[in-house]
């Protein structure tokens, strides 16, 4: 799932030591745009995911890939939101990394099928259609696969 809107807080880093080794477990909160912005909490686990979030400005606008994950505890749920990616966000772009695929224009045309003979004169193509953005994918609210 993703989000934007503006980096607001970074919450303080929390670190420990488990049979895996040494863990670290940082944060940050950001505000959503409109007109009834909310402020989101997420948690980042890993020192690459916390120096993600460090290394960006306040104030700055950033998309936010995350996983939501529930828990239940003593009969009560607690609900975490756990950050995988924080970037800055640039309205109307969408970066390569973001996609998983890289835009590299229109697509090549078709080989004909039957080539013309070599003494036809040779007709001029259309020009490829050019686009301004690559495609955006839509996002399943309900998170399931296509398949």
């Amino acid at each position: 799932m993703e989000i934007t809107g503006r980096l607001i807080q970074i919450l303080p880093d929390v670190e420990g030591e488990s049979q895996r080794g040494h863990w670290i477990r940082g944060g940050f909160v950001i505000e959503t745009d409109g007109e009834y912005p909310r402020k989101v909490a997420f948690t980042a686990f890993g020192e690459e995911r916390v120096a993600m979030a460090k290394n960006i400005p306040m104030g700055t606008p950033v998309q936010v890939t995350f996983n939501p994950e529930s828990r239940e505890f003593q009969e009560r749920w607690y609900t975490d939101l756990r950050a995988s990616r924080i970037q800055p966000f640039v309205p109307g772009q969408m970066p390569p990394a973001a996609t998983g695929y890289a835009w590299a224009g229109a697509p090549a045309p078709a080989a004909a099928a039957n080539p013309a003979p070599a003494a036809a004169p040779a007709q001029p193509q259309a020009p490829a259609p050019q686009f301004a953005a690559p495609p955006t994918m839509q996002s399943d609210p309900d998170g399931d696969l296509p398949f």
